[in-house]
């Protein structure tokens, strides 16, 4: 039972059944008590027809007993309690019963009874409920048997129609199985029936975000590949002009700038791999605690600020739990800090606080660096955007990474000047604590 042609030709023919089922106890039932009424007629009226005859002279019939199980029989009492006729000799019968209607249990039969005074004797006239019940049974199975005889042809009929109704599933599942792994276009939905729509828009959307995906995919190769031609063309030029120098001052200046070209390939792979890597891990949500990570993150980048002469630190700091991948939001944190020591000058400020607003948690770093325009804030997110005329040596892919992570983790970046002066200053909110 795979197939939903299969299941719904099961679970139609099954409702069928229970419905002619249903409806075959009602007729049952309402028969009973049909069939009750006639044969409880006709009890009386046997009774009416005997009350004017004599019995004082009467004797039991001597009849064959096959002959003498009939549906009604006959017994007559003398008002002391004296059976003086009955009709028939070889069935345990009822007793003397009130006048009127009663229901009497005799040895395995259960009998209807209906019995008349008339004339000094007592008429009762009894018949097997067991015949109601078989009147009954027979008129439910007349009512059943033409179903019985029609349920192969409604299952046949049920399953063509089925099989008709569901080919524009198939053409559906034609249509995208015959495909090529490069036709991304969107599906034609045309007379396909309102219930598949929905797939096929569910199949549209994916495909316009894998064409998106394939897209963004083929661009950030073919940046990487622009943007790695040019710190490899200037490495090879300054071993080149390392080779070719005259003097030892004319060589130390090539491998400083040779280290320096390798410093920034070396940065600009890294953190490509780190945008791949983020990208392709699944994400793991757990508590972490906010500012033990900024601590961490500080503690491993100290040595490149003590590098550059720059105050660096944790300006104030609570302790906030946030939801989140502990290593995606140690990336989003690192790379925020790393953009703000490589863009402040020598002997600036970098300062990274955690705290609380409103019960939203939030990470702030501030730095006095040369800033970012308000014309460029919303494109700095792009992979390897880098203002015009900047001379900081990055890649262009930190706050790409950043903005990666936010957006999987639904968090809000905010940049801003920095209050007291020159200054950039990024701002990370993060869900509210009480829905963390």
């Amino acid at each position: 039972m795979k197939t939903i042609r299969t299941r719904l030709l099961v679970w139609l023919l099954s409702a069928v059944t229970a419905a002619g089922l249903s409806s075959a106890l009602t007729l049952y039932s309402a028969a009973l008590d049909g069939a009750g009424q006639v044969f409880d007629e006709q009890l009386q009226q046997t009774a009416l027809s005997l009350r004017d005859q004599s019995f004082e002279f009467a004797l039991p019939p001597q009849l064959p007993a096959q002959q003498t199980r009939n549906s009604v029989l006959v017994q007559v009492w003398t008002g002391a309690g004296v059976r003086v006729y009955f009709s028939e000799l070889y069935r345990e019968l009822p007793g003397l019963q009130r006048a009127g209607f009663s229901d009497v249990q005799a040895g395995t039969l259960a009998w209807r009874v209906y019995s008349l005074p008339s004339r000094g004797y007592v008429i009762q006239v009894a018949q097997p409920l067991a015949v109601r019940q078989q009147r009954a049974v027979a008129l439910a199975i007349q009512t059943l048997t033409p179903l019985a005889l029609m349920l192969p042809v409604l299952g046949a009929a049920i399953w063509m129609i089925v099989g008709t109704q569901l080919k524009p599933l198939s053409r559906l599942a034609d249509s995208v199985r015959t495909r090529k792994p490069d036709a991304l276009e969107p599906i034609s939905d045309a007379g396909v029936p309102d219930e598949i729509r929905p797939v096929v828009a569910a199949l549209n959307d994916l495909l316009a975000r894998l064409r998106a995906a394939i897209e963004a995919q083929q661009t950030f190769v073919a940046d990487a590949a622009h943007e790695l031609r040019t710190p490899l063309t200037a490495v090879r030029l300054q071993v080149q002009l390392a080779e070719s120098a005259g003097s030892e001052a004319e060589k130390e200046t090539a491998f400083r700038q040779l280290r320096s070209g390798i410093d920034r390939a070396a940065r600009l792979i890294e953190q490509m791999l780190d945008l791949a890597r983020h990208e392709a891990a699944p994400m793991q949500m757990q508590p972490v605690s906010l500012d033990a990570l900024a601590r961490d993150v500080v503690a491993d980048l100290a040595p490149l600020a003590d590098a550059r002469s720059q105050d660096f630190g944790i300006a104030d700091t609570s302790a906030q739990t946030v939801m989140g991948d502990q290593h995606a939001l140690r990336m989003l944190i690192k790379n925020l800090v790393d953009n703000a020591i490589r863009h402040t000058p020598v002997g600036g400020h970098i300062d990274v606080s955690i705290g609380c607003s409103r019960g939203t948690p939030f990470l702030r770093v501030a730095d006095t660096g040369p800033g970012i325009p308000v014309a460029d804030r919303k494109r700095v997110f792009g992979r390897f955007f880098r203002a015009a005329g900047s001379r900081s040596p990055g890649t262009g892919l930190g706050l790409s990474i950043v903005q990666s992570i936010a957006k999987q983790h639904n968090l809000i970046i905010e940049l801003d000047d920095v209050p007291s002066g020159q200054g950039l200053r990024v701002t990370v909110k993060f869900p509210a604590v009480s829905a963390v």
